[in-house]
């Protein structure tokens, strides 16, 4: 029994970068999430403007990146080099324009993966995803669980990319509910590499009397960082610090979904105002 849908999986991708001798690291997570573009007659007819999303301190500071995917074929990962900066210097992404908002969003050419027979799928903005209005509507509360999805120290899998799926629960949320807080609390075990990766709900088929249980998983944000607490060495001779620890909490800062909605919608309006506010189908200029 699944509590995941598989294909969630299949929208996680891991990034990297290259040193200047060309080596490559992975340290990064980002996920495809789709902007639906045209509404068919059935779910698989509809049409998706398709967006990698990330945390914006993953980009910032790079002309590229690297994504990985997995070949449909079981062949080794296929990596996809992927600009963040034009000719002219002018970023290729975009950022939430409040700059505590750690979004970063960049427009992805699917047809070249699909071309390639590459394993992947994205989040679709009408489908299996849940912004905080329909989080309040759906009775999400501190203590329900997710699941984090990503590639936690940079460990992609080896010849192939299999995204880790760590267990947790929402630790707050009420205050990102009122409006009061641009973020929310997860309680999850969070580690560099974690950054930009989405995190989901996990169905429950329980609920305590007068509540409902939400028996979906559903894209609820992305993971920005870690929540660090410092245990301080004293010197016994000065009284004075010697020495910082910093340690992970095992809290970890989530950006809501709505936050990925509203750089998906700043991103799609740039693309409109570049083809002349003239809606068209989908022509991605990336990887």
């Amino acid at each position: 029994m699944a509590l995941i849908p598989p294909f969630f999986l299949d929208c996680v991708t891991a990034i990297g970068f290259r040193d200047q001798s060309g080596k490559l690291a992975f340290g990064a997570t980002g996920f495809l999430y789709g902007r639906l573009h045209t509404l068919g007659e059935t779910p698989d007819k509809s049409r998706y403007h398709v967006y990698l999303v990330t945390n914006r301190h993953v980009f910032q500071g790079s002309s590229a990146a690297v994504l990985r995917f997995n070949p449909a074929a079981g062949v080794p990962a296929r990596d996809y080099d992927l600009s963040l900066i034009d000719s002219t210097g002018q970023v290729l992404y975009s950022l939430h324009p409040d700059p505590e908002i750690d979004i970063a969003v960049i427009d992805i050419n699917v047809q070249l993966l699909t071309q390639h027979g590459i394993l992947f799928n994205f989040f679709h903005s009408d489908q299996h995803v849940l912004p905080l209005s329909k989080a309040q509507q759906a009775g999400i509360a501190e203590g329900d669980g997710v699941f984090v999805l990503g590639f936690p120290l940079g460990d992609t899998g080896g010849e192939r990319n299999y995204v880790v799926a760590r267990q947790g629960n929402i630790a707050r949320i009420r205050d990102a509910i009122a409006g009061a807080s641009k973020s929310f609390l997860i309680d999850a075990s969070i580690f560099p590499g974690n950054s930009g990766g989405p995190v989901v709900t996990r169905p429950e088929s329980m609920a305590i009397t007068g509540t409902t249980a939400y028996d979906r998983s559903d894209l609820i944000g992305v993971v920005a960082a870690y929540v660090p607490y410092q245990d301080v060495a004293i010197s016994q001779q000065t009284k004075r610090p010697r020495i910082i620890f910093e340690e992970n909490s095992g809290l970890a800062v989530v950006m809501p979904l709505d936050r990925v909605i509203e750089v998906v919608d700043i991103s799609h309006a740039a693309m409109l105002t570049r083809r002349g506010t003239q809606e068209q189908p989908t022509a991605p200029r990336v990887i």
